[in-house]
């Protein structure tokens, strides 16, 4: 190995060394801010969605598609409904994380929304609309005029699926029959799930079917192009909309289930709640980041009654805003994350104030790197003047053979030869070998 390149390799491993007490102070530090403030999510999370055939259950498929792209696995649970969710999240012996809540659902779970010993909840934001569909088969409205469903007190007697207990649909549609001056009981109705309760009616078992659900949903896709069901309208859908604050008028556009068939045959008018996700205030940053991204591309495009970038959204939220969501809202995705890795700009993010903090404690604690190179550099010289110190001491001895000692000398001069120092301070290991020679011409001369 060429000399200058040795001494150039000593010259580093002497920096190193010095500053290997400061290396490992920063590193530290670092390792007690990652533990503290955790900036690395869980790779793992769950969803409560809902029952099978449901929107909720369709996007909870894309959410778990869209997280895995970060190495994040999203466990999906179905449920009965929004109610089952709220208790679900509320109950701190269960560990779901998140889940779908049908707007109005905490008003009907208010027992379980003011237990103070339940979980706390936030919103990451509104997705999607969830319009209440009422299929009724044309058979069971012959008796009425026009062979038509025109409000809702001509079900009174009717056979009508309001919902499985756990949604929140029996408690909606409880609100809207209360309204219309009917009540639950007047109906011949049951509670079946989604998928049985539209078997039972196609079979001619029920005479109508009511659910809330996105129109991606397979059931309300299926039943709009099912012959001989007709879909309830809502002409009072404003009205709706200003006595229950939590629906919203919304319009089913006509052909937009099939242009071709021309299905739905002109705009019908419904009311909708619109779904939001609901976490458990604890739930980690940076998931509740990656969630409110993914729903931005998952929600954001347009639909059958909402134009694109109406969701998601931070209003109709009926639970506080989480502040990573309040922020992707506000300004969109963190800048790093938009030229970085998510896991490099979210450690980034996360550790920032941190990083500055510890550069701050480390900058004056650096001043004692220069004068531990310069002593280790230095000490590489001066521990041979004891030895020389040694020799010239035996000397003035009587009885030791200058021949001895100039043999001593020389083994010494040698040893330096290999000394290797930085060239800023080659004159002190030139002024030791000097020192040698003086010492050498010393007892030359006494011999």
């Amino acid at each position: 190995m060429p000399r200058i390149v040795r001494e150039t390799l000593i010259s580093v491993r002497d920096l190193l060394v010095a500053g290997l007490p400061f290396i490992l102070l920063g590193l530290a530090l670092l390792a007690l801010a990652y533990y503290l403030l955790e900036p690395a999510p869980p790779r793992r999370v769950i969803l409560a969605t809902g029952p099978d055939q449901s929107a909720a259950a369709e996007f909870g498929k894309r959410y778990a598609a869209e997280l895995q792209r970060h190495g994040i696995q999203v466990v999906l649970r179905p449920t009965r409904g929004s109610l089952d969710n709220l208790r679900l999240l509320r109950d701190e012996k269960h560990d779901m994380q998140l889940g779908f809540v049908q707007g109005g659902a905490s008003e009907a779970n208010r027992a379980v929304d003011e237990d103070r010993d339940g979980a706390a909840l936030v919103s990451l934001g509104s997705l999607f609309y969830e319009p209440v569909w009422l299929f009724y088969r044309e058979s069971a409205a012959k008796p009425l005029p026009r062979s038509t469903l025109a409000e809702l007190a001509q079900l009174r007697g009717w056979r009508v699926n309001i919902g499985t207990e756990g949604s929140g649909m029996p408690g909606l549609m409880g609100k809207l029959l209360d309204a219309n001056g009917l009540q639950a009981e007047e109906l011949k109705g049951g509670h079946l799930d989604l998928t049985p309760a539209v078997v039972a009616l196609l079979g001619g078992e029920l005479d109508a079917l009511v659910f809330a659900s996105a129109p991606e949903s397979p059931m309300a896709q299926m039943l709009l192009q099912t012959p001989g069901m007709k879909l309830f309208e809502f002409p009072q859908a404003e009205a709706y909309s200003r006595r229950f604050p939590f629906l919203s008028p919304v319009a089913l556009p006509r052909g937009v289930a099939d242009l071709a068939r021309d299905v739905p045959p002109r705009d019908i008018a419904l009311i909708a709640p619109t779904t939001s996700l609901v976490a458990r205030e604890d739930l980690h940053p940076a998931l509740v980041q990656l969630f409110v991204q993914a729903a931005s591309r998952i929600h954001g495009g347009a639909g059958w009654i909402s134009r694109a970038g109406r969701f998601p959204t931070a209003q109709n939220t009926e639970f506080p805003l989480a502040r990573e969501a309040e922020r992707y809202y506000r300004s969109g995705p963190p800048l790093l994350q938009r030229y970085m890795p998510f896991w490099l700009a979210n450690l980034i993010d996360r550790m920032w104030v941190v990083l500055f903090s510890i550069i701050a404690v480390l900058i004056p604690l650096s001043r004692i790197v220069p004068p531990l190179y310069r002593l280790r550099v230095r000490s590489r010289v001066f521990r041979w003047y004891r030895h020389l110190r040694q020799i010239e001491d035996r000397i003035e001895r009587d009885g030791v053979p200058a021949a001895e000692l100039l043999a001593e000398l020389d083994r010494l001069a040698k040893r330096t030869e290999n000394i290797t120092v930085p060239l800023s301070y080659a004159d002190e290991l030139y002024a030791l070998r000097a020192n040698i020679a003086m010492v050498r011409t010393r007892l030359q001369q006494s011999a």
